[in-house]
Protein backbone atom coordinates (compact mmCIF):
# COMPACT_ATOMS: atom_id res chain seq x y z
CA UNK A 1 0.00 0.00 0.00
CA UNK A 2 2.47 2.42 0.81
CA UNK A 3 4.60 1.79 -2.43
CA UNK A 4 1.47 2.43 -4.34
CA UNK A 5 0.37 5.43 -2.66
CA UNK A 6 4.15 6.70 -3.09
CA UNK A 7 4.29 5.67 -6.86
CA UNK A 8 1.27 7.45 -7.43
CA UNK A 9 1.45 10.97 -5.91
CA UNK A 10 4.03 12.25 -8.29
CA UNK A 11 2.09 11.51 -10.85
CA UNK A 12 -1.31 13.52 -9.36
CA UNK A 13 0.88 16.29 -8.30
CA UNK A 14 2.01 16.78 -12.33
CA UNK A 15 -1.15 16.41 -13.56
CA UNK A 16 -2.36 19.63 -11.18
CA UNK A 17 0.93 21.19 -12.40
CA UNK A 18 0.60 21.32 -15.95
CA UNK A 19 -3.72 22.31 -15.71
CA UNK A 20 -3.89 25.69 -16.66
CA UNK A 21 -7.44 27.41 -16.67
CA UNK A 22 -5.87 30.69 -18.98
CA UNK A 23 -8.05 29.57 -22.06
CA UNK A 24 -11.19 29.01 -20.42
CA UNK A 25 -11.08 31.59 -18.85
CA UNK A 26 -10.34 33.48 -21.86
CA UNK A 27 -13.62 32.16 -23.96
CA UNK A 28 -15.50 32.75 -21.08
CA UNK A 29 -14.94 36.64 -21.87
CA UNK A 30 -15.16 36.38 -25.42
CA UNK A 31 -19.03 34.53 -25.01
CA UNK A 32 -19.73 37.18 -22.41
CA UNK A 33 -18.82 39.71 -24.88
CA UNK A 34 -21.03 37.53 -28.14
CA UNK A 35 -23.85 37.95 -25.93
CA UNK A 36 -24.10 41.36 -24.64
CA UNK A 37 -22.85 42.64 -27.74
CA UNK A 38 -24.35 40.21 -30.08
CA UNK A 39 -27.85 39.94 -28.75
CA UNK A 40 -27.85 42.65 -26.73
CA UNK A 41 -26.74 45.43 -28.53
CA UNK A 42 -26.43 43.96 -31.74
CA UNK A 43 -27.72 45.42 -34.74
CA UNK A 44 -31.23 44.71 -35.99
CA UNK A 45 -30.53 44.92 -39.82
CA UNK A 46 -28.67 42.41 -42.44
CA UNK A 47 -25.08 41.44 -43.36
CA UNK A 48 -23.74 41.41 -46.93
CA UNK A 49 -20.85 39.81 -47.96
CA UNK A 50 -19.98 40.09 -51.89
CA UNK A 51 -17.90 36.36 -52.64
CA UNK A 52 -17.77 36.84 -56.42
CA UNK A 53 -16.07 39.60 -58.30
CA UNK A 54 -17.68 40.64 -62.07
CA UNK A 55 -15.04 39.41 -63.86
CA UNK A 56 -14.90 35.65 -62.14
CA UNK A 57 -15.79 33.15 -64.48
CA UNK A 58 -17.53 31.70 -61.82
CA UNK A 59 -20.50 33.73 -60.27
CA UNK A 60 -21.81 32.85 -56.51
CA UNK A 61 -24.87 35.04 -54.86
CA UNK A 62 -23.99 37.66 -52.23
CA UNK A 63 -24.77 35.90 -49.34
CA UNK A 64 -27.31 38.03 -46.58
CA UNK A 65 -27.89 37.00 -43.27
CA UNK A 66 -29.85 38.28 -40.51
CA UNK A 67 -27.09 40.16 -37.99
CA UNK A 68 -29.16 39.63 -34.81
CA UNK A 69 -30.27 35.81 -35.34
CA UNK A 70 -26.43 34.91 -36.21
CA UNK A 71 -25.46 36.67 -33.67
CA UNK A 72 -27.70 34.71 -31.13
CA UNK A 73 -26.43 31.64 -32.95
CA UNK A 74 -22.83 32.33 -32.45
CA UNK A 75 -23.38 33.44 -28.99
CA UNK A 76 -25.26 29.72 -28.13
CA UNK A 77 -22.26 27.78 -29.79
CA UNK A 78 -19.73 30.37 -28.34
CA UNK A 79 -20.99 29.19 -24.75
CA UNK A 80 -21.32 25.79 -25.51
CA UNK A 81 -17.67 25.51 -26.90
CA UNK A 82 -16.53 27.37 -23.47
CA UNK A 83 -17.85 24.74 -21.38
CA UNK A 84 -16.78 21.89 -23.31
CA UNK A 85 -13.03 23.68 -23.02
CA UNK A 86 -13.82 23.80 -19.26
CA UNK A 87 -15.06 20.07 -18.85
CA UNK A 88 -11.43 19.11 -20.45
CA UNK A 89 -9.60 21.07 -18.84
CA UNK A 90 -10.63 19.66 -15.64
CA UNK A 91 -10.93 16.54 -16.52
CA UNK A 92 -7.72 16.12 -18.70
CA UNK A 93 -5.92 19.34 -17.98
CA UNK A 94 -5.97 19.69 -22.33
CA UNK A 95 -8.04 20.95 -24.30
CA UNK A 96 -8.89 20.04 -27.74
CA UNK A 97 -7.69 21.62 -30.96
CA UNK A 98 -10.78 21.64 -32.56
CA UNK A 99 -12.53 23.34 -29.90
CA UNK A 100 -10.26 26.31 -30.04
CA UNK A 101 -9.91 26.03 -33.37
CA UNK A 102 -13.72 26.58 -33.66
CA UNK A 103 -14.12 29.20 -31.29
CA UNK A 104 -11.98 31.22 -33.13
CA UNK A 105 -13.82 30.71 -36.77
CA UNK A 106 -17.33 30.81 -34.93
CA UNK A 107 -16.51 34.23 -33.00
CA UNK A 108 -14.85 35.87 -36.33
CA UNK A 109 -17.47 35.18 -37.98
CA UNK A 110 -19.89 36.79 -34.66
CA UNK A 111 -17.50 39.73 -35.30
CA UNK A 112 -17.89 40.71 -38.55
CA UNK A 113 -21.45 40.06 -39.39
CA UNK A 114 -22.01 42.51 -35.83
CA UNK A 115 -19.53 45.33 -37.63
CA UNK A 116 -21.02 45.25 -41.29
CA UNK A 117 -24.86 44.72 -40.13
CA UNK A 118 -23.77 47.91 -38.47
CA UNK A 119 -21.99 50.13 -41.23
CA UNK A 120 -23.78 52.58 -43.72
CA UNK A 121 -23.20 49.86 -46.51
CA UNK A 122 -24.07 46.81 -44.99
CA UNK A 123 -21.89 44.73 -47.01
CA UNK A 124 -18.45 43.90 -47.61
CA UNK A 125 -16.50 42.50 -50.57
CA UNK A 126 -14.60 39.03 -49.13
CA UNK A 127 -12.81 38.75 -52.25
CA UNK A 128 -10.91 42.60 -51.39
CA UNK A 129 -10.83 41.60 -47.52
CA UNK A 130 -8.70 38.49 -48.45
CA UNK A 131 -6.91 39.64 -51.37
CA UNK A 132 -6.12 43.03 -49.73
CA UNK A 133 -4.72 41.12 -46.47
CA UNK A 134 -2.31 39.22 -48.52
CA UNK A 135 -0.48 42.79 -49.23
CA UNK A 136 0.23 42.65 -45.34
CA UNK A 137 0.26 38.88 -44.85
CA UNK A 138 2.89 38.33 -47.55
CA UNK A 139 6.01 40.27 -45.63
CA UNK A 140 4.90 38.85 -42.18
CA UNK A 141 4.88 35.01 -43.93
CA UNK A 142 8.58 36.07 -45.28
CA UNK A 143 9.70 37.09 -41.79
CA UNK A 144 8.06 34.34 -39.86
CA UNK A 145 9.90 31.82 -42.73
CA UNK A 146 12.76 33.59 -41.70
CA UNK A 147 12.70 32.98 -38.27
CA UNK A 148 11.26 29.31 -38.32
CA UNK A 149 14.84 28.95 -40.35
CA UNK A 150 16.91 30.37 -37.86
CA UNK A 151 15.25 29.55 -33.97
CA UNK A 152 14.64 25.60 -35.23
CA UNK A 153 19.03 25.57 -35.57
CA UNK A 154 18.86 27.35 -32.35
CA UNK A 155 19.18 31.44 -33.09
CA UNK A 156 17.26 34.04 -31.81
CA UNK A 157 16.28 36.52 -35.04
CA UNK A 158 14.75 39.39 -33.68
CA UNK A 159 16.68 41.19 -36.85
CA UNK A 160 13.84 40.51 -38.90
CA UNK A 161 12.56 43.98 -38.81
CA UNK A 162 16.08 45.30 -39.65
CA UNK A 163 16.08 42.30 -43.06
CA UNK A 164 12.96 42.88 -44.02
CA UNK A 165 13.87 47.10 -44.56
CA UNK A 166 17.21 46.28 -45.59
CA UNK A 167 15.72 43.96 -48.18
CA UNK A 168 13.27 46.86 -49.02
CA UNK A 169 15.54 49.64 -49.90
CA UNK A 170 18.04 46.96 -51.46
CA UNK A 171 15.81 46.56 -53.83
CA UNK A 172 13.83 49.93 -54.48
CA UNK A 173 17.46 51.40 -55.34
CA UNK A 174 18.89 48.79 -57.76
CA UNK A 175 15.58 48.28 -59.26
CA UNK A 176 15.65 51.81 -60.18
CA UNK A 177 19.23 52.24 -61.47
CA UNK A 178 19.05 48.84 -63.41
CA UNK A 179 15.41 49.16 -64.30
CA UNK A 180 14.97 45.86 -63.51
CA UNK A 181 12.63 44.34 -60.83
CA UNK A 182 14.36 41.33 -60.87
CA UNK A 183 17.61 42.84 -60.43
CA UNK A 184 15.80 44.47 -57.07
CA UNK A 185 14.92 41.74 -56.02
CA UNK A 186 18.16 39.52 -55.98
CA UNK A 187 19.85 42.53 -54.17
CA UNK A 188 16.90 42.18 -51.56
CA UNK A 189 18.17 38.54 -50.98
CA UNK A 190 21.95 39.59 -50.72
CA UNK A 191 20.78 42.81 -48.51
CA UNK A 192 19.08 40.27 -45.78
CA UNK A 193 22.07 38.05 -45.70
CA UNK A 194 24.73 40.82 -45.32
CA UNK A 195 22.43 41.77 -41.94
CA UNK A 196 22.33 37.59 -40.95
CA UNK A 197 26.08 37.56 -41.70
CA UNK A 198 26.08 40.27 -38.76
CA UNK A 199 23.77 38.30 -36.51
CA UNK A 200 25.73 34.70 -37.09
CA UNK A 201 29.28 36.63 -36.34
CA UNK A 202 28.50 38.88 -33.20
CA UNK A 203 25.97 35.60 -31.97
CA UNK A 204 27.63 32.40 -33.53
CA UNK A 205 31.21 33.16 -33.56
CA UNK A 206 31.96 35.81 -30.68
CA UNK A 207 29.01 34.55 -28.09
CA UNK A 208 27.11 37.72 -27.92
CA UNK A 209 24.21 37.71 -26.26
CA UNK A 210 21.51 36.91 -29.38
CA UNK A 211 19.00 39.10 -28.45
CA UNK A 212 21.04 42.00 -28.00
CA UNK A 213 22.44 41.47 -31.14
CA UNK A 214 19.21 41.43 -33.09
CA UNK A 215 18.30 44.98 -31.37
CA UNK A 216 21.16 46.39 -32.18
CA UNK A 217 21.13 45.41 -35.77
CA UNK A 218 17.20 46.93 -36.27
CA UNK A 219 18.15 50.28 -35.14
CA UNK A 220 21.63 49.93 -37.58
CA UNK A 221 19.77 49.06 -40.52
CA UNK A 222 16.85 51.91 -39.85
CA UNK A 223 19.61 54.73 -39.43
CA UNK A 224 21.29 53.43 -42.13
CA UNK A 225 18.73 53.16 -44.81
CA UNK A 226 17.16 56.25 -43.35
CA UNK A 227 20.16 58.22 -44.11
CA UNK A 228 20.78 56.56 -47.30
CA UNK A 229 17.36 57.36 -48.34
CA UNK A 230 17.93 61.37 -47.55
CA UNK A 231 21.42 61.74 -49.35
CA UNK A 232 20.66 59.25 -52.42
CA UNK A 233 17.04 58.38 -53.01
CA UNK A 234 16.07 62.06 -52.46
CA UNK A 235 18.60 63.75 -54.98
CA UNK A 236 16.86 64.75 -57.92
CA UNK A 237 17.85 64.79 -61.38
CA UNK A 238 15.88 66.96 -64.25
CA UNK A 239 13.60 67.31 -60.80
CA UNK A 240 12.65 63.76 -60.57
CA UNK A 241 13.81 61.24 -57.96
CA UNK A 242 15.36 58.58 -60.50
CA UNK A 243 17.10 56.47 -57.79
CA UNK A 244 13.85 55.91 -55.86
CA UNK A 245 11.33 54.72 -58.54
CA UNK A 246 11.79 51.03 -59.08
CA UNK A 247 10.58 48.74 -61.91
CA UNK A 248 7.65 46.57 -60.55
CA UNK A 249 6.66 43.09 -60.42
CA UNK A 250 3.28 42.46 -62.41
CA UNK A 251 0.70 40.08 -61.30
CA UNK A 252 0.89 36.32 -62.80
CA UNK A 253 -3.18 35.15 -62.83
CA UNK A 254 -2.83 31.43 -63.79
CA UNK A 255 -5.00 30.86 -65.78
CA UNK A 256 -8.73 28.42 -64.28
CA UNK A 257 -7.45 28.56 -61.12
CA UNK A 258 -7.56 32.69 -60.87
CA UNK A 259 -11.03 32.35 -61.67
CA UNK A 260 -12.01 30.58 -58.20
CA UNK A 261 -14.00 33.33 -56.10
CA UNK A 262 -11.92 34.23 -53.43
CA UNK A 263 -9.65 31.87 -53.50
CA UNK A 264 -8.68 32.91 -56.97
CA UNK A 265 -7.69 36.61 -56.34
CA UNK A 266 -6.60 35.69 -52.84
CA UNK A 267 -3.66 32.82 -54.29
CA UNK A 268 -3.15 32.81 -57.37
CA UNK A 269 -3.05 36.66 -59.42
CA UNK A 270 0.23 37.12 -57.54
CA UNK A 271 4.17 38.41 -58.63
CA UNK A 272 6.76 36.33 -58.59
CA UNK A 273 7.30 36.75 -54.86
CA UNK A 274 3.89 35.72 -54.19
CA UNK A 275 4.17 31.92 -55.50
CA UNK A 276 7.85 32.10 -53.97
CA UNK A 277 5.91 32.57 -50.78
CA UNK A 278 3.28 29.48 -51.69
CA UNK A 279 6.04 27.34 -52.47
CA UNK A 280 8.59 28.13 -49.94
CA UNK A 281 6.07 27.19 -46.87
CA UNK A 282 5.35 24.05 -48.10
CA UNK A 283 9.19 23.34 -48.97
CA UNK A 284 10.22 24.77 -45.51
CA UNK A 285 7.42 21.99 -43.92
CA UNK A 286 8.48 19.17 -45.97
CA UNK A 287 12.69 19.91 -45.30
CA UNK A 288 12.12 19.97 -41.34
CA UNK A 289 9.91 17.10 -41.23
CA UNK A 290 10.25 14.81 -43.57
CA UNK A 291 13.97 15.25 -44.71
CA UNK A 292 17.43 14.15 -43.18
CA UNK A 293 18.45 17.82 -43.30
CA UNK A 294 15.31 19.11 -41.37
CA UNK A 295 16.40 16.39 -38.86
CA UNK A 296 19.75 17.53 -38.52
CA UNK A 297 18.78 20.99 -38.43
CA UNK A 298 16.24 19.85 -35.04
CA UNK A 299 18.60 18.30 -33.80
CA UNK A 300 20.79 21.14 -33.49
CA UNK A 301 17.73 23.48 -31.85
CA UNK A 302 17.04 21.05 -29.15
CA UNK A 303 19.89 19.08 -28.31
CA UNK A 304 23.30 21.06 -29.92
CA UNK A 305 25.83 18.63 -27.81
CA UNK A 306 23.99 15.24 -28.52
CA UNK A 307 24.01 16.43 -32.78
CA UNK A 308 27.31 17.23 -32.35
CA UNK A 309 28.45 13.92 -30.67
CA UNK A 310 26.98 11.90 -33.92
CA UNK A 311 28.95 14.17 -35.94
CA UNK A 312 27.15 17.38 -37.04
CA UNK A 313 28.86 20.52 -37.18
CA UNK A 314 26.64 22.64 -35.14
CA UNK A 315 27.41 26.13 -35.59
CA UNK A 316 28.30 25.62 -39.35
CA UNK A 317 24.46 24.57 -39.43
CA UNK A 318 23.21 27.74 -37.56
CA UNK A 319 25.28 29.83 -39.52
CA UNK A 320 24.10 28.32 -42.61
CA UNK A 321 20.22 28.58 -41.32
CA UNK A 322 20.69 32.01 -40.48
CA UNK A 323 22.33 33.34 -43.78
CA UNK A 324 19.44 31.42 -45.50
CA UNK A 325 16.78 33.15 -43.13
CA UNK A 326 17.99 36.34 -44.51
CA UNK A 327 17.70 35.85 -47.87
CA UNK A 328 14.40 35.01 -47.04
CA UNK A 329 13.46 37.85 -45.15
CA UNK A 330 15.24 40.03 -47.90
CA UNK A 331 13.01 38.81 -50.47
CA UNK A 332 9.65 39.50 -48.12
CA UNK A 333 11.15 43.49 -47.73
CA UNK A 334 11.20 43.74 -51.55
CA UNK A 335 7.45 42.79 -51.68
CA UNK A 336 7.18 46.34 -50.44
CA UNK A 337 9.04 48.66 -53.02
CA UNK A 338 8.74 45.74 -55.80
CA UNK A 339 4.77 44.82 -55.84
CA UNK A 340 3.11 46.81 -52.89
CA UNK A 341 4.10 50.39 -53.38
CA UNK A 342 6.65 50.94 -55.75
CA UNK A 343 9.13 53.46 -54.20
CA UNK A 344 11.02 53.56 -50.83
CA UNK A 345 9.92 55.48 -47.89
CA UNK A 346 12.10 55.81 -44.27
CA UNK A 347 10.86 52.47 -41.70
CA UNK A 348 8.13 51.39 -44.18
CA UNK A 349 8.01 48.26 -42.85
CA UNK A 350 5.94 49.81 -39.34
CA UNK A 351 6.98 46.83 -37.25
CA UNK A 352 5.93 43.81 -39.56
CA UNK A 353 8.85 41.92 -38.55
CA UNK A 354 8.32 41.75 -34.78
CA UNK A 355 4.74 40.99 -35.90
CA UNK A 356 6.51 38.27 -37.81
CA UNK A 357 7.94 37.17 -34.68
CA UNK A 358 4.72 36.98 -33.09
CA UNK A 359 3.50 34.73 -36.10
CA UNK A 360 6.08 32.15 -35.54
CA UNK A 361 5.10 31.98 -31.79
CA UNK A 362 1.93 31.59 -32.72
CA UNK A 363 2.31 29.03 -34.88
CA UNK A 364 4.63 26.80 -32.71
CA UNK A 365 7.69 26.94 -34.49
CA UNK A 366 6.03 25.57 -37.71
CA UNK A 367 5.68 26.53 -40.96
CA UNK A 368 2.30 26.17 -41.90
CA UNK A 369 0.87 27.17 -38.58
CA UNK A 370 2.95 30.35 -38.45
CA UNK A 371 1.84 30.99 -42.35
CA UNK A 372 -1.78 30.62 -40.69
CA UNK A 373 -0.55 33.01 -38.35
CA UNK A 374 0.49 35.63 -40.54
CA UNK A 375 -3.07 35.60 -42.13
CA UNK A 376 -4.72 35.83 -39.11
CA UNK A 377 -2.76 39.04 -38.97
CA UNK A 378 -3.27 40.34 -42.41
CA UNK A 379 -6.75 39.86 -42.43
CA UNK A 380 -6.98 41.85 -39.20
CA UNK A 381 -4.97 44.45 -40.34
CA UNK A 382 -6.79 44.91 -43.42
CA UNK A 383 -9.87 44.84 -41.68
CA UNK A 384 -9.17 48.23 -39.92
CA UNK A 385 -9.26 49.49 -43.33
CA UNK A 386 -12.41 48.14 -45.35
CA UNK A 387 -14.30 48.59 -42.27
CA UNK A 388 -13.50 52.63 -41.51
CA UNK A 389 -14.45 52.65 -45.57
CA UNK A 390 -17.53 51.02 -45.03
CA UNK A 391 -18.80 53.55 -42.42
CA UNK A 392 -18.68 51.54 -39.27
CA UNK A 393 -19.32 53.31 -36.02
CA UNK A 394 -16.45 51.15 -34.21
CA UNK A 395 -13.26 53.76 -33.97
CA UNK A 396 -10.52 53.24 -37.03
CA UNK A 397 -8.00 53.51 -33.64
CA UNK A 398 -9.78 50.64 -31.95
CA UNK A 399 -9.47 48.55 -35.36
CA UNK A 400 -6.08 49.75 -35.89
CA UNK A 401 -4.95 47.76 -32.81
CA UNK A 402 -6.75 44.20 -33.93
CA UNK A 403 -2.86 43.08 -35.02
CA UNK A 404 -1.40 44.33 -31.80
CA UNK A 405 -3.93 42.72 -29.81
CA UNK A 406 -3.81 39.45 -31.51
CA UNK A 407 0.35 39.57 -30.78
CA UNK A 408 -0.20 40.52 -27.05
CA UNK A 409 -2.50 37.33 -26.77
CA UNK A 410 -0.11 35.16 -29.09
CA UNK A 411 3.29 35.52 -27.06
CA UNK A 412 1.00 35.76 -23.54
CA UNK A 413 0.31 32.46 -23.66
CA UNK A 414 -3.31 32.72 -24.03
CA UNK A 415 -3.76 30.48 -27.50
CA UNK A 416 -1.94 27.34 -25.64
CA UNK A 417 1.50 26.38 -24.49
CA UNK A 418 4.17 27.63 -27.05
CA UNK A 419 7.28 26.02 -26.87
CA UNK A 420 10.77 27.15 -28.20
CA UNK A 421 13.28 24.67 -29.65
CA UNK A 422 15.20 23.92 -26.39
CA UNK A 423 18.39 25.27 -27.22
CA UNK A 424 17.19 28.28 -28.56
CA UNK A 425 19.43 31.31 -28.13
CA UNK A 426 21.75 28.98 -26.64
CA UNK A 427 25.27 29.67 -27.78
CA UNK A 428 27.18 26.62 -28.32
CA UNK A 429 31.04 26.29 -27.49
CA UNK A 430 32.35 22.95 -28.49
CA UNK A 431 34.20 21.58 -25.23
Amino acid sequence: MSITAKSETPKVADAVAIRSWKMPILLGILSLFSVVVFIILGPSGTATFRISQDTDAWQVPDLVVPAKAVGALVSIIAVALTYLAWRQTRDSGKIAKWVITSFSVVFVIGVMVWIIGGTSTQNITLVGLFAGAMLITTPILFGAMSGVLSERAGVVNIAIEGQLLAGAFTAALVASITGNAYAGLIAAAVAGVLVSVLLALFSIKYVVNQIIVGVVLNVLVSGLTGFLFEKIMKTKVDGATIYNQPAHLPNLPIPLLSEIPIIGPTLFRQSIIGYFMLILVAALWFGLFRTRWGLRVRAVGEHPKAADTVGINVNRTRVINVLAGGAVAGIGGAYFTLVAVSSFSKDMTGGLGFIALAALIFGRWNPIGAALAALLFGVAGNLQSILSLAGTPIDGQFLAMLPYALTILAVSGFVGRSLAPAADGEPYIKE
